[in-house]
């Protein structure tokens, strides 16, 4: 197997480099920057390439920028990309398609060679390749998105409202709404957002924690957020 390697980290880059090779893998490059990644990758192109989801010169999502331009210009190449933290936004919009060829990994994972060549392998053959730790926080992004799914274009103004701390009053003057379609609105939300009354719970709170969840799952490239204004 060929593979591309892409980290900022020389230390990290090199040592990366030469696990692989220990393990009969061909390094076609070991690059720095993601530019620098894509140029060689076009190069010549691997069966697999590994790249950091935080590179220069921002640090930000340049990785998940050349997983996505790498998944879109060469499909059959497979695409691992590795993190620091299980970072549930970047996982969403590299795997949420679920078209395959594509690897989420933590930095961690790294350490277990088997762990590294069965996912290579297993990304370079179309699959998907989900590191454990993220799983959970996926299932959770995605509960969340489905519950919130069900609001209505008002509900969701309405929550947006009160994750703001406006009271029904407050939401009733904002949105010209009469007291009681306020109050039918809002228990509506709580309902369709699964809250039920409890005596040692403020529903309201919860409520608003869901939408702010929501609305820090979103990445600003991904498109517009959940709630209209």
């Amino acid at each position: 197997m060929r593979v591309a390697v892409a980290d900022d980290s020389a230390l990290f880059r090199e040592g990366l480099v030469l696990l692989l090779r220990h393990t009969g893998i061909e390094v076609t490059v070991a690059a720095g920057t993601a530019e620098e990644l894509l140029a060689a990758v076009d190069a010549d192109p691997p069966d697999a390439v590994i790249l950091d989801i935080r590179m220069p010169p921002t640090f930000t999502d340049e990785g998940v920028r050349a997983a996505e331009r790498l998944c879109a210009t060469y499909p059959r190449i497979g695409v691992v990309v590795l993190s620091t933290y299980a970072e549930t936004p970047h996982a969403v919009r590299l795997l949420g398609d679920g078209s395959g060829g594509v690897g989420y990994l933590l930095k961690d994972r790294v350490d277990d060679v088997d762990t590294l060549l069965d996912a290579l392998h297993r990304v370079a053959s179309g699959r998907l390749v989900v590191d454990e730790e993220i799983v959970a926080p996926l299932l959770a992004h995605r509960r969340r998105a489905s519950a919130l799914a069900r609001l209505t274009d008002r509900e969701r103004t309405v929550l947006r409202h009160m994750a703001e701390g406006r009271s029904n009053q407050g939401i009733g003057a904002a949105l010209h709404l009469a007291p009681k379609t306020v109050e039918n609105h809002v228990a509506s939300v709580l309902a369709k957002l699964s809250l039920p009354v409890a005596a040692d719970d403020n529903r309201r709170v919860l409520a608003a924690l869901a939408w702010l969840r929501a609305q820090a799952d979103v990445d600003p490239a991904a498109g517009p957020p959940l709630d209209p204004r």
